[in-house]
């Protein structure tokens, strides 16, 4: 029996729209349990990936991207962001390597005055960085904040992200476990096959639509021996030219959204999938707090 004591605790990745904070958790897990694009504020809700290392266990949680938020979905997502700063026991502040702190970064540091967990600096994207550059940054953000570690990693290779989570744990005070050791999230299966449709829909699509696109489950029924999961959902824009460009000419636009993420809820699942999927719009939804709680939203 060990005498190192048990250490368990919340840790909240927060940075800017796009750096890598999804990418990062997903990296840690071993598991896509959080989507991920090119585009930034992708992430929408907070969500919470269960780590269970021999002697920790560590809850971190992705949350959107902090930015000038206009609409009221934007509004929304940073709040969720700030939220998680104020109720866990420690911060990643993840940054970009290959960019030099600008006023969002300032922003965050700014929010970060305030917060009672310790912050850990996390600069992302080191493999792409000359390490000349990476020092340069740490240098300019030590001069910032009192960064109890900064910690270079790769959240795409992997490089630094073992020593990362072993300075988390270390960081961490003595807990109980808070979940079962078979959990990797907080989140319903239906939750994330509705954000793998909504990654397609980012992957597939430009300018505003994925940024006036939701996702509903409507229906999620297992057949009864295993061997089938039939899905219904529903895509909701603002517009109907949104719509058009959604389903596409003959519904090809449409159809290639459904397949490429019914071959991953197929994997998600590990089992068959029969994926419906239908749109509508509902007009200027991101503005009207009544349909943001009925998308989710709240």
């Amino acid at each position: 029996m060990s005498d190192k004591p048990f250490r368990s605790g919340f840790v909240s990745i927060i940075g800017r729209p796009n750096v890598g904070k999804s990418t990062l958790l997903n990296r840690i897990l071993g598991e896509k349990i959080v989507i991920t694009s090119d585009k930034p504020q992708t992430t929408r809700n907070r969500i919470q990936g269960i780590h269970n290392i021999p002697g920790a266990q560590i809850v971190f949680i992705d949350t959107p991207g902090i930015h000038q938020a206009r609409s009221r979905l934007n509004k929304y997502m940073v709040e969720v962001a700030l939220s998680a700063i104020r109720e866990v026991d420690l911060v990643l502040f993840l940054v970009e390597a290959n960019q030099k702190p600008g006023e969002q970064e300032q922003e965050i540091i700014d929010v970060l005055a305030g917060a009672t967990a310790p912050v850990f600096l996390v600069l992302n994207k080191v493999d792409l960085t000359e390490k000349g550059a990476v020092l340069e940054r740490i240098a300019a953000y030590k001069d910032r904040y009192p960064f109890r570690e900064i910690v270079p990693v790769s959240a795409g290779t992997g490089d630094g992200v073992d020593h990362l989570v072993e300075l988390v744990r270390r960081a961490l005070p003595e807990g109980p476990v808070y979940f079962p050791d078979d959990i990797l999230t907080d989140v319903p299966e239906r939750f994330i096959a509705a954000e793998i449709i909504r990654e397609k829909v980012f992957r597939m699509t430009r300018d505003e639509v994925p940024y006036a696109t939701a996702v509903e489950v409507d229906s999620f029924k297992e057949r009864e021996d295993g061997g089938l999961v039939s899905i219904a959902a529903t895509i909701t824009v603002e517009r109907d030219s949104q719509k058009g460009i959604i389903i596409g000419k003959k519904g090809a636009m449409l159809k290639k959204i459904g397949s490429a993420a019914r071959v991953e809820i197929e994997q998600l699942l590990n089992t068959k999938v029969f994926l419906e999927l239908f749109v509508r719009v509902r007009k200027d939804w991101s503005e009207d707090e009544r349909m943001l709680k009925e998308l989710g939203y709240t």
